[in-house]
């Protein structure tokens, strides 16, 4: 006997909601469910965790605030023991359940986007640490302006990267993909403009050259968002998009959601 499909369940954590993972197909176990469901609520708390030390850091540079950009710099092993833990706890559930098409997908998924986070944890410790050494120096006039915009920019892409995972949202993981461009143009601009800066005047050379450090940090921060947002395409629609036109994505994306369902299957005459 047949029984009816049950609707998604929406948990709430802190700005995000979590879809749960038991729409994607039906498990024996309602313990498996709720591992799964475990899993990626961590990655959730472990993107959170990235996304204030993201914003600290950038507040340290902006503000001067040379303590801040320490705490930043030393609370990055946090970081790494969250990545170390999930990734623990998904080659666990490998072994013991052996999971199969969509939760299988899910788990890599996780893997994958725990490792961007990391990464992100350490480009916010690159920016911390530079943001205490400049804080010893003379600020310049507009007082960071143009990298206060950058930040704001990339963690803004972090923060809805991290919804699309926990609503499982496709089509908004690739409308956050494509703010990427606009990182880059922003990065490319600073990196002009930083460059005019050291040819105008050598005695700026030095603090201008940990500014371009911490473009570049702020630059790879939204390169990693991007991957998150191609883990999401992976989880939900088992397509891998890297190196894809985010346009040839979104494309097959509606393509998918138009066509219509597929006849159901004539049982054979007794």
């Amino acid at each position: 006997m047949t029984g009816h499909a049950r609707a998604p369940i929406k948990i709430t954590l802190g700005h995000f909601t979590l879809m749960e993972t038991a729409d994607l197909g039906h498990h024996i176990s309602r313990r498996y469910n709720d591992d799964l469901d475990r899993l990626r609520t961590r990655v959730l708390a472990m993107g959170g965790f990235v996304e204030q030390q993201l914003q600290k850091a950038v507040r340290a540079l902006v503000d001067g605030d040379s303590a801040l950009g320490e705490a930043v710099a030393m609370d990055d092993y946090k970081v790494n023991d969250m990545e170390i833990s999930i990734d623990e706890d998904c080659s666990r559930l490998l072994a013991i359940r052996a999971p199969t098409a969509g939760d299988l997908r899910v788990i890599l998924a996780i893997i994958k986007t725990i490792t961007d986070l990391e990464r992100i944890g350490d480009e916010a410790e690159k920016v911390g640490y530079i943001a205490s050494r400049l804080a010893t120096m003379e600020r310049p006039a507009d007082k960071y302006h143009e990298i206060k915009h950058l930040g704001r920019v990339v963690a803004e892409m972090v923060h809805d990267a991290l919804d699309a995972y926990a609503r499982m949202d496709a089509d908004a993981a690739v409308d956050v993909a494509r703010r990427d461009r606009l990182v880059d143009e922003e990065y490319e601009a600073i990196q002009r403009q930083c460059i005019t800066f050291m040819m105008e005047d050598a005695r700026t050379i030095r603090r201008t050259l940990d500014l371009l450090w911490v473009v570049r940090a702020l630059e790879r921060i939204g390169d990693h968002a991007k991957n998150i947002c191609e883990y999401v395409i992976y989880m939900v629609h088992g397509k891998d998009v890297r190196h894809t036109s985010l346009d040839d994505v979104q494309r097959e994306l509606h393509a998918r959601q138009e066509s219509p369902p597929a006849p159901a299957a004539t049982p054979p005459i007794q």
